[in-house]
């Protein structure tokens, strides 16, 4: 062994001592059917000359404390020979407060600082529009890929591919952005722009590999925001279901739908880290072959935070937690913020609070509301509530993690057909999770999910489909009122849904609308500090009220 060999060895095995074993036991993922090969890093071999790896994250969603372990691990592996490449799948911009309160841009400078060297947007980059996403981007230390939004002259919108070469291996990077994007961010935002879906996403991802291939690339890696959830299913746009359309992608780096995997459930090279950094994603390149000999996924158990990153991580936390991190009220109980089971698939006790505040918002000063208050009902998207309230303290902190986006407080006229059609289409595929699921105040219906969704054409601009006959969803009453799908009911809503997010494109054509400008998360915290004088009780949000009942 030569003198150099024996330095760098001691050099990797000294480093390996700074981060605590792991146990590298199996974990639960995020969707059984798919495998997860997992690690600890003293799992990981103490030599890794020769090889090339690529560390990856997606959805991280403002979990910049956690950008620090990433960061380590790279800082490991180069002390053990490695050549690395840092790369993120989207959705980095949207979650906290850490982020949101910047609009993404200190989720820039926390990915600058760990060192990121390539990244495609998700479709939460979008949030804040693409103005101020490339404002952000602008002060981006690494390359952005993405090759599926265009303009509205048919142009990528952001670099389409990049290669870069390492350890003698030139690896090509694109990118490919979910055009779930369309619904999935406010559309007023989205609006302009081309995200291209099934064969015109297959033949772009094609003309990508075959341009990298051109200019020499060894290895071709797509970066996706596709995901791999099942309610995407019909849309085919999913990244198993791009895959085998496309030849000569080596390995893709997957986020979107916050899946736990190091191939997918039919054993294609998809890996995909979770969200909020549960793992990091490794993808091993042999130099001298020019080929991937393994993939698998880092534990962050017991890992030691990168201290660059940690102190930039640090002060944005400590900004942000004293400026939101004053308690304002305290809670009685557990708030359900989870996805499934949860806000996505069923009425919670934290849908009726945000939707009971929704309502009060506006019928405390019905302003210009022109119907009766027994016409007047609440609804959101399941999706656009992020995060638990814990039972406790509350800060405007957390208020606002459960309310990231920033969305406005809106009023959409609709007739009772119309409000139908929109708790029709948002509960197209429940019992399954759906992020458009309706969380409500004022309406009392049932959804019986043992009759099929009449699925129709898919509604203008989204990937969700109009029904084409009312099959699941029955009103029983609007305020303890009849219903009847001829009157004219005013929906409190968000601005979100107001424009057609998610599957409420009916709310987008409403024969008339207004934004009230009440930010969601302020209109929350007036109703817990003026109705509720500060304590959420248990008596009134212990448990879901019972205005929705699923027939399984």
């Amino acid at each position: 062994m030569t003198k150099h060999s024996v330095v760098k060895r001691i050099v990797s095995i000294v480093m390996a001592m700074a981060l605590v074993l792991s146990l590298g036991m199996p974990k639960l993922t995020a969707r059984a059917a798919e495998p997860v090969k997992e690690k600890s890093i003293f799992d990981l071999p103490d030599d890794f000359s020769g090889k090339t790896v690529i560390l990856h994250s997606n959805d991280i969603h403002g979990a910049v404390g956690r950008y620090a372990y990433i960061a380590s691990v790279k800082q490991n592996l180069i002390g053990r020979g490695a050549e690395v490449i840092l790369a993120d799948a989207g959705d980095f911009s949207q979650g906290t407060a850490y982020v949101s309160t910047t609009k993404g841009l200190d989720a820039i400078s926390a990915m600058n600082a760990a060192g990121y060297d390539v990244v495609t947007p998700g479709n939460h980059e979008f949030d804040y529009g693409v103005t101020q996403l490339k404002a952000n981007l602008a002060t981006a230390k690494f390359q952005t890929v993405c090759a599926s939004v265009l303009d509205a002259n048919g142009n990528s919108i952001f670099q389409p591919h990049t290669i870069i070469t390492k350890g003698g291996v030139k690896i090509g990077f694109f990118g490919l952005e979910t055009p779930e994007t369309m619904t999935k961010a406010n559309p007023v935002f989205v609006r302009p722009y081309t995200f291209l879906e099934k064969d015109a996403l297959y033949k772009c991802a094609q003309t990508q590999v075959d341009e990298l291939k051109a200019e020499g690339a060894d290895i071709v890696v797509c970066i996706a925001h596709l995901g791999v959830d099942e309610e995407s299913k019909g849309n085919a746009c999913r990244s198993v279901d791009v895959f085998p359309k496309v030849k000569g992608i080596d390995f893709m780096l997957d986020g979107h739908s916050h899946t736990v995997m190091s191939a997918s459930s039919n054993n294609l090279p998809i890996q995909s880290t979770g969200t909020k950094l549960q793992d990091i994603g490794v993808v091993v390149i042999d130099n001298a072959t020019k080929k991937i000999e393994d993939n698998y996924l880092v534990s962050l158990e017991g890992l030691q935070k990168e201290v660059i990153t940690d102190a930039v991580t640090t002060a944005i936390i400590k900004r942000v937690d004293k400026e939101y991190g004053q308690s304002f009220g305290k809670s009685e109980v557990e708030l359900n913020g989870a996805k499934a089971p949860g806000n996505r698939t069923e009425e919670t006790n934290l849908g009726d609070l945000i939707t009971d505040a929704l309502l009060w918002s506006v019928t405390q000063n019905k302003g210009n509301i022109t119907v009766d208050n027994d016409h007047i009902v609440a609804i959101t998207n399941g999706g656009g509530i992020r995060a638990a309230l814990h039972t406790g303290s509350v800060t405007k902190k957390d208020i606002n993690t459960v309310l990231p986006f920033g969305n406005t407080v809106a009023v959409v006229y609709v007739t009772g057909a119309e409000l139908l059609e929109a708790l029709e289409a948002s509960t197209f595929n429940t019992p399954e999770a759906i992020g458009g699921y309706p969380q409500t105040a004022g309406i009392k219906f049932t959804i019986d999910t043992k009759k099929a969704f009449a699925k129709g054409a898919n509604y203008p601009d989204s990937t969700y489909a109009k029904p084409s006959s009312i099959n699941r969803v029955t009103i029983e009453s609007i305020n303890g009122q009849p219903f009847s799908k001829d009157d004219t009911y005013a929906v409190v809503t968000n601005n979100f849904c107001a424009e057609g997010g998610d599957t409420y494109y009916v709310f987008k054509n409403a024969s008339a609308q207004f934004d009230t400008g009440i930010v969601m998360d302020e209109a929350v915290m007036d109703y817990v500090k003026t109705v509720l004088k500060g304590t959420i009780p248990a008596s009134k949000y212990g448990q879901p009220r019972g205005d929705q009942t699923i027939l399984k």
